[in-house]
């Protein structure tokens, strides 16, 4: 299971593509760069190269000295219901993490809703999230709702699925669970 690292410095292995936080920008880490591996949480990797912070996916962990990570598969145990696709897409949420916070999003208080609609096809779902960011001018907004969503288009019958990022409520640490202030020492 994804664990945080803490001061775990790599050469890296090849050039390896990745994103820049909290900017959201692509850029590719130059093969021998040194980086610090300050964490790895829901199938990517955070890490610090000159100074800088970067995401850099699971797929391309052997760059890091690790074997790739593929995204988690879901299998039902009968037909697919909404139910079954509701569970998963939490599931799924919960896998999603800030990259610079060790928590996931749901436990963030960033995750507003999750609703399942039926699809254009029969046995087919729709999901639909509203989501939010901690704050507004985070750049990684886009990256962390476009990653969500394309972890719940993984889940078997789901037809599409809609990540919407909404100010409203605002967000606040009293949103943060019980569980998630208690390790980020805010109890």
């Amino acid at each position: 299971m994804s664990s945080h690292y803490t001061k775990n410095d790599v050469i890296v292995g090849r050039d390896c593509p990745a994103v820049s936080v909290p900017y959201g920008q692509p850029v590719t880490i130059e093969k021998g760069c040194e980086a610090t591996i300050t964490q790895k949480l829901g199938g990517s990797y955070t890490v610090m190269v000159e100074g800088n912070l970067y995401r850099v996916e699971g797929i391309d962990g052997d760059a890091l000295g690790f074997e790739p990570e593929e995204a988690a598969r879901f299998e039902p145990e009968g037909p697919v219901t909404a139910e079954f696709v509701e569970n998963s897409a939490w599931e799924q949420l919960a896998t999603c993490y800030d990259p610079e916070i060790p928590v996931d999003i749901v436990n963030l208080g960033l995750v507003y809703g999750c609703k399942v609609a039926p699809g254009t096809t029969e046995g087919k779902f729709v999901v639909d999230v509203q989501m939010t960011l901690t704050a507004p001018g985070c750049g990684m907004g886009t990256f962390i709702a476009d990653e969500a969503r394309n972890k719940i288009l993984a889940i078997p019958g789901v037809e599409n699925a809609r990540v919407d990022v909404v100010w409203d409520p605002p967000w606040s640490r009293e949103m943060i669970s019980e569980p998630a202030r208690l390790q980020m020492g805010l109890l």
